[in-house]
């Protein structure tokens, strides 16, 4: 449904947004593109709208060119933008049916559809509000509804979920998904670790513009060193223990402030955890906490904790 391929997208003083991606999407598919602020992520789906021409790539929406044939890609694909929509003056209940009239509903239709996605959104509150006096969550949950109105057959949100409340992030992600279940293909733009990695089908980490991983959560996690991660952490910098040589690691220690991070095997986990409760007991430490790895603690081994920023984008 959705295909890139090899795209690059250089700005001026050779900066490249892209660096060589390549994607699919396929229908009823849900992609997470993952990465720090700067990533490549928005830059993308802009190439993808056909709102930025690539420097060089292949980009097909179910067959169609976005740079040969804009206006025939932009009926086929709904995009939920970074940035808050012009609300100004008009309220959910208006702009969502609106959307779904210019995407061609009847009335009829564009009626039902909009109060399906205000209850189904929890919206009927603020459904009648002005957008100047709604809250930032209900301005993206009412973006959200703008896209889903008639959504075509390929979805882009971009950081969907932003300013959200957890009870209508969770509504939100049952009508993401319920748009895959239609058919749609969608991929979707977050910085969120935990919220992809509980969601999405496949996840796709972006850095620098390049692709530096692709997978389900499962095969992303099995990159990771070690099965386990106990983490300690001690009432000031100086107090972090040193490591018995007995409890044999998977990787060396990572010492960040009052915490210590140390990768371990399934077969050391008791020999740590026995250690870490001592520490505990004499007050060696704060706190411990010994969990399986995390697609977190693959993110941050592929793209490290600081944000490289191309200067082009937000996302």
């Amino acid at each position: 449904m959705l295909y890139i391929k090899d795209i690059v997208k250089t700005y001026k003083r050779g900066v490249r947004a892209n660096d060589g991606v390549t994607i699919q999407v396929g229908a009823g598919e849900v992609v997470g593109l993952l990465g720090h602020n700067g990533a490549g992520k928005t830059t993308l789906i802009n190439q993808v709208a056909g709102l930025t021409v690539p420097t060089s790539g292949t980009i097909r929406v179910d067959g169609c060119d976005p740079v040969a044939e804009p206006s025939k890609v932009r009926r086929m694909i709904a995009v939920m933008p970074q940035s808050h929509a012009p609300l100004t003056g008009v309220t959910p209940r208006q702009v969502i049916k609106s959307m779904a009239r210019i995407r061609g509903m009847s009335k009829s239709a564009a009626n039902t559809r909009t109060e399906e996605l205000i209850e189904a959104l929890d919206l009927g509150e603020w459904a009648d509000t002005t957008g100047e006096r709604l809250s930032g969550g209900v301005r993206r949950l009412t973006a959200f509804g703008m896209a889903a109105a008639s959504p075509g057959q390929v979805v882009m949100l971009d950081e969907p979920t932003n300013d959200v409340d957890p009870a209508r992030r969770r509504l939100l992600w049952e009508q993401i998904r319920g748009l895959a279940n239609r058919g749609c293909a969608v991929l979707l733009v977050t910085h969120n670790v935990v919220e992809a990695e509980r969601s999405v089908d496949r996840i796709v980490v972006l850095d620098s513009g390049k692709v530096m991983a692709e997978g389900t959560a499962a095969q992303l996690r099995s990159r990771a060193a070690g099965d386990l991660r106990l983490e300690l952490t001690a009432a000031d910098i100086d107090g972090l223990p040193s490591l018995p040589e007995h409890i044999a690691t998977a990787g060396p220690p990572l010492r960040a402030s009052r915490r210590l991070t140390i990768a371990l095997e399934s077969s050391a986990a008791a020999d740590a955890l026995t250690w870490a409760q001592r520490l505990r007991a004499s007050q060696d430490i704060d706190e411990f906490s010994l969990v399986p790895v995390g697609l977190e603690d693959v993110y941050l081994d592929l793209v490290g904790g600081e944000s490289t920023s191309n200067g082009e984008e937000e996302g």
